[in-house]
């Protein structure tokens, strides 16, 4: 899957020797852009793994772009490699030209400042990217997942949403891209960071800044909701993140997995006592625990259900020795916030909230929250929540491979209007695609 899904993916696959994705290629990288075309629909390109390129279209559908050695594009239908039978080709670089199947359309020009400015004890590169003008515009500062690369590269909402008229501010966070520091999973230090970033893009923007707030997406869904408790903003959006913590996101994700493999309850209860055991170890800073978990992973190595045990955690844990478990603690110390406690933030934020998520996010398990968002909800907190069912991490739509594993297809139908139109209008209107919409009791 194209997303890291939790805080301790990538860093883990470097200290044990795994790759994590590429980066994208030089390709067709003076081709990113959104384009406008000639029906008023956007198109973004933008980069992607190796030499590939990505599209992207407000209504959720997307692709893969190769080259082909007549310098057109090809593409396969979402992360499937199956052709889709789209064609791409652009003008040269400086005319900003586009057909997309067989549509021709201009790249979308925006006013874009890019900016240096102080996180906490850190620099942090950001940019602020405007709908062309003068006139005063929404303006979200988008907060960053788990992933090692930079946001100014790889986040297409810096285009997406400004072709549709809401403000971006969008920052690589520390440890990554053209930002300092080392990356860290202290979601204070994050949310101290997101709080800079907040006031830079009303620097920046005045006077064209409208209503002003955050996007924090899968592990930003802890970060965004804590910098606004720390800054005031006019809204927070959360999509596919969680109210419990990330130890609690590992279990559940593992028992909503074993269920899905076919084991009961019996099963189940062996499978969270090794994920207990890894867990301690994470939750000592990586410096305890090792002979229990050493113990209960030999225990159960032999069962047929022990190659079905994943999680978002405990799947790195799992073949990993003491000694290379034991290096995490350099670069996780007691920073990393795996029992962070997100209810006391979200029971006193007093800014309006939406979470979307995904009914069948097999990384970030969505029942629970979604319990939990409701529950909130009644008891008078301005919050909304949006479940998108066949919708998994990302809110993405699958089919089953032959292989039983899932294979993303698209951004499920309306996840964009509804970005666009609860940033912009503080409200959502109408239907937006399958999703289910929970209001507050008073926007009812």
């Amino acid at each position: 899957m194209q997303y890291v899904r939790f805080a301790m993916v990538v860093i883990l696959a470097v200290v044990l020797g795994r790759s994590p994705a590429a980066t994208a290629g030089s390709a067709g990288d003076c081709h990113i852009a959104a384009y406008r075309l000639n029906d008023g629909s956007v198109v973004d390109i933008g980069p992607s793994e190796g030499p590939e390129l990505r599209w992207r279209r407000f209504d959720g559908t997307t692709g893969a772009l190769r080259a082909t050695a007549g310098g057109s594009w090809t593409s396969s239908l979402g992360w499937t490699d199956r052709p889709d039978g789209k064609t791409v080709a652009f003008s040269d670089c400086a005319a900003g030209q586009i057909q997309f199947d067989q549509r021709p359309g201009k790249r979308v020009e925006f006013d874009v400042t890019e900016t240096v400015f102080s996180g906490r004890g850190v620099k942090l590169a950001g940019r602020l990217v405007l709908p062309r003008g003068n006139a005063r515009v929404p303006i979200v500062v988008l907060v960053h997942g788990s992933e090692s690369t930079s946001a100014r590269v790889f986040y297409p909402l810096q285009r997406l949403l400004p072709a549709e008229g809401v403000g971006v501010f969008v920052y690589d966070k520390r440890g990554t891209g053209d930002s300092t520091g080392t990356r860290t999973f202290d979601f204070s230090v994050l949310a101290d960071d997101a709080v800079a970033a907040l006031a830079e893009a009303r620097r920046l923007a005045s006077p064209r800044a409208g209503r002003t707030g955050y996007l924090g997406t899968s592990q930003g869904g802890w970060v965004a909701p804590l910098a606004a408790s720390r800054a005031a903003v006019d809204f927070v959006v959360v999509g596919y993140g969680l109210a419990v913590s990330p130890i609690e996101e590992d279990r559940e994700e593992i028992e909503l997995e074993m269920k899905l493999k076919g084991h009961g309850p019996a099963v189940i209860a062996k499978a969270l006592e090794v994920a207990t055991a890894g867990q301690a170890v994470a939750i000592s800073g990586f410096t305890d625990g090792f002979a229990r978990f050493d113990e209960v992973r030999a225990r159960y190595r032999g069962e047929p259900w022990y190659n079905d045990l994943r999680g978002n955690l405990t799947r790195f844990l799992l073949p990993s020795t003491e000694p290379q478990l034991r290096e995490l603690a350099k670069l996780f110390g007691q920073d990393a916030s795996l029992q962070y406690d997100a209810m006391p933030v979200l029971r006193a934020l007093k800014a309006p909230q939406l979470w979307i998520l995904g009914e069948d996010d097999l990384d970030a398990p969505s029942a629970e929250t979604s319990r939990r968002l409701k529950a909130l909800a009644v008891q008078g907190r301005p919050i909304a929540l949006a479940l998108f069912p066949h919708a998994d991490h990302g809110i993405l739509e699958y089919e089953i491979a032959s292989s039983g594993a899932r294979v993303e297809t698209r951004y499920a139908n309306g996840y964009y209007a509804m970005l666009r139109d609860y940033i912009r209008d503080g409200r959502l209107t109408g239907s937006y695609g399958a999703s289910k919409i929970t209001r507050p009791p008073a926007a009812r």
